[in-house]
């Protein structure tokens, strides 16, 4: 599309590790959604980033339209150094686009002894707990804690019961989604994975209110509220929508998708080693679990999508029908060899 070659490598990276990660929906999935974004005039690919205002610890930034897999590598790596100089490291960003997998930016910041967290708005797909009107993204958090002989801790979750992408990948597979994910045009629960086209909702991590999503709103508000208010990026239902036949809204009230990055030096509260000893126990201990009736073992954040990489390192990942047809077209529209 003509973005600079170390732009277009770093955009690929982040759509690789989420396949590597099987989060499927945000990865080589996602590449046809970026082509339309920029036919449509919405995505700059060579932007301009800029800094708007800074403290010692903090800035904002405007992401001048770029592709949020080129505008946040760059805006993480700036919460980085900053943590490096101060102890801790924030930036907000505006004037974003969608930005892929959140726990790639959080896992950043490891290989400097930090932890990092990471998290996006995103366009209008959930309703708050008793409403049927669209006000929230699926708005994900991402944090990334380093441990010394264990594997990182790595939490990455959207503020929903599941990512809009796992139901984009039932209806390319034309099944159902399980009950608590959508609801209705009435606010009935359905397992219709078409519902939310149809004017439908997708819900809050909990589904409803008995089960807590009231919480689940709250962690999305929260999100929506670091990510745009903070950087003067859209929020709720004025954050622009993913698909590209969708206009933005005519009445914002910012500039594009909002991030918020964080990146925590652990040595601003105790030595490193001291820290990475404890993480150790504390996943240890959280290891040896006692399992429910059925389940092998207990899980600590960020298992499955290691095992996952390690796996699909060796034997491949694989595509679904539709996203290989979706691929080719791309390679067409681009003279390049599928």
């Amino acid at each position: 599309m003509g973005c600079p070659g170390e732009q277009a490598e770093a955009a690929a990276d982040v759509l690789i590790t989420a396949d590597l990660r099987g989060i499927d929906s945000h990865g080589v999935a996602r590449l046809s959604g970026y082509v339309h974004l920029w036919e449509s005039g919405r995505v700059k690919v060579d932007p301009d980033l800029r800094v708007i205002h800074e403290t010692p610890s903090t800035a904002a930034v405007d992401g001048d339209g770029g592709l949020g897999l080129v505008v946040a590598p760059a805006a993480m790596k700036m919460a980085i150094e900053k943590a490096e100089k101060s102890g801790t490291g924030w930036v907000a960003v505006k004037n974003s686009n969608h930005f892929g997998i959140a726990g790639y930016y959080a896992m950043m910041a490891l290989e400097n002894d930090m932890v990092g967290i990471s998290m996006t708005n995103a366009s209008a797909l959930v309703a708050p707990t008793f409403s049927v009107e669209r006000m929230l993204g699926t708005n994900p958090i991402a944090v990334a804690v380093p441990a010394g002989r264990q594997p990182p801790f790595v939490a990455d979750f959207a503020t929903t019961p599941a990512a809009y992408g796992k139901v984009e990948i039932q209806m390319r597979k034309g099944e159902d989604i399980p009950l608590g994910w959508i609801q209705d045009v009435d606010g009935n629960p359905t397992s219709d994975a078409f519902a939310a086209k149809k004017g439908g909702a997708m819900l809050p991590l909990g589904s409803d209110r008995e089960h807590g999503s009231h919480k689940g709103y709250c962690l999305g508000a929260i999100v929506d509220i670091f990510s745009a208010v903070f950087s003067g990026a859209n929020y709720g239902p004025w954050v622009p929508p993913f698909l590209s036949y969708l206009p933005p809204a005519d009445d914002a009230v910012g500039e594009g998708v909002g991030h918020f990055f964080g990146a925590i030096r652990i040595d601003a509260f105790r030595p490193a080693d001291a820290f990475k000893l404890h993480m150790d126990q504390w996943i240890e201990r959280f290891r040896k679990t006692k399992p429910v009736a059925g389940q092998e073992r207990v899980l600590i954040p960020g298992d499955p999508e290691r095992e996952l990489h390690r796996a699909r390192i060796e034997q491949g990942i694989p595509l679904l029908d539709a996203v290989v047809a979706d691929l080719r077209s791309v390679g067409e529209k681009f003279n390049i060899e599928f």
